[in-house]
């Protein structure tokens, strides 16, 4: 074949994507979408937050001008940013930062960063991680390796084989962690496994890379933030990718940062290199959804409006797994789900196989990832008794 993208090999499907374009095909009306990774409401809606619309509406009246802003992004929403995850732990002399394409947007910025600074550093991940993680790793040219996590058979993490993988760690290791509401098993370690592996790796003189893209998802915005400010504090260069997209809902307006934590005399060094990854992988980062959320997060009104829709949104969804615990231990008496009641966040895997997982969508049209993953944010007050009785039915 001729041409210069003869040679390029096919891409696999993403998986969630084919199970978006099965579910839209099925026509069955009761079917129940637990597979895409978005918080919806009791309609199915994934809704626009009212502290956001209120900020787009005084945008509309007031913004006269959509010319290019700052490279690095607006430093009000980078302010606005590290105080909501950093809060007291925030060093301004220690943090560089930039906005960025979503948290996705953060996690590959990061890891261009490390490339530049440490090629040959072994990014270490969860296992299982975020489908996205490894890919990107991959992608930027970095060696991968993944550290032991999630304990199949109690649907909590295995703290001590965690800390046990990750003492083999290098120095300039990059260990990457979900700050909060691990994505995809909804499992998350304790604060006394926070400090242990917070200790390990400044000892050890890794970096560890925080993905935090659900805060005030899971235990509320401050104690979401707590491991995250932990580890700033504790460990000398910290690498933080956080997402606007799920606690703000401006998902298709892609708003994200990537803070970096280093020693004061390497602070101005590490702002001129993101300003500059900025300008070679883009230029100026989206505004728009990073304007509303710098908007939201210093006016006193909208922030606490935002901050009561977001409390409602997270409540809902412990609610949500409460009741699927309390019904599936009901039809099947045991206690072997009430591990959906102790994660957090969005997600759970339920520990289906991939067989049980088609079982559910051809004979119940009850959809989910493969793995088992399922987004409690799907269900529904009117719903969540089908799910149960379907995950019982397939001896799940």
């Amino acid at each position: 074949m001729s041409g210069i993208f003869g040679a390029l090999p096919p891409q696999g499907e993403d998986q969630i994507i084919r199970l978006m374009g099965q579910f839209r095909a099925d026509p069955r009306p009761d079917k129940v979408d637990l597979g895409v990774g978005v918080y919806r409401n009791a309609q199915g809606v994934t809704p626009v937050m009212r502290a956001v619309q209120t900020a787009e509406q005084q945008l509309l009246q007031s913004q006269n001008t959509k010319a290019y802003t700052a490279l690095a992004g607006e430093q009000a929403f980078r302010d606005a940013m590290a105080d909501l995850v950093l809060g007291p732990a925030q060093d301004p002399a220690r943090l560089a930062s930039v906005a960025t394409v979503g948290g996705t947007g953060a996690v590959f910025m990061a890891l261009r960063l490390v490339t530049m600074a440490r090629p040959d550093a072994q990014v270490w991940v969860s296992d299982p991680t975020w489908p996205n993680h490894i890919p990107i790793t991959q992608h930027v040219g970095l060696g991968l390796k993944t550290y032991r996590y999630f304990d199949a058979e109690s649907r909590a993490i295995d703290a001590a084989a965690m800390l046990a993988d990750l003492s083999q760690v290098r120095p300039g290791d990059v260990v990457l962690l979900h700050g909060c509401c691990h994505n995809p098993t909804g499992a998350n370690p304790q604060p006394s496994d926070w400090q242990a592996l917070a200790t390990l790796l400044a000892t050890k003189g890794a970096v560890p890379l925080i993905d935090i893209a659900y805060q005030g998802f899971g235990d509320g915005l401050e104690a979401d933030a707590a491991a995250t400010r932990l580890i700033a504090q504790t460990c000398e260069e910290v690498l933080i990718a956080a997402s606007c997209s799920k606690n703000f809902g401006v998902y298709r307006e892609r708003a994200g940062v990537l803070m970096v934590m280093t020693p004061p005399q390497l602070r101005d060094t590490l702002q001129g290199t993101l300003t500059a990854l900025n300008r070679l992988n883009y230029s100026f980062p989206p505004d728009h959804g990073a304007r509303l959320v710098s908007m939201v997060l210093t006016d006193p009104a909208l922030r606490a409006d935002w901050q009561a829709e977001l409390e409602d949104m997270r409540t809902g969804m412990l609610h949500l797994r409460e009741t699927l615990a309390r019904e599936l231990r009901r039809l099947t008496g045991s206690d072997r789900f009430g591990f959906l009641a102790q994660h957090r966040g969005m997600f759970s895997r339920l520990g289906a196989t991939p067989e049980q997982v088609e079982k559910l969508r051809a004979d119940h049209g009850i959809y989910m990832v493969g793995d088992s993953r399922m987004n409690i944010a799907g269900l529904t007050k009117a719903n969540v008794s089908q799910v149960a009785q379907a995950i019982a039915a397939c001896n799940i």
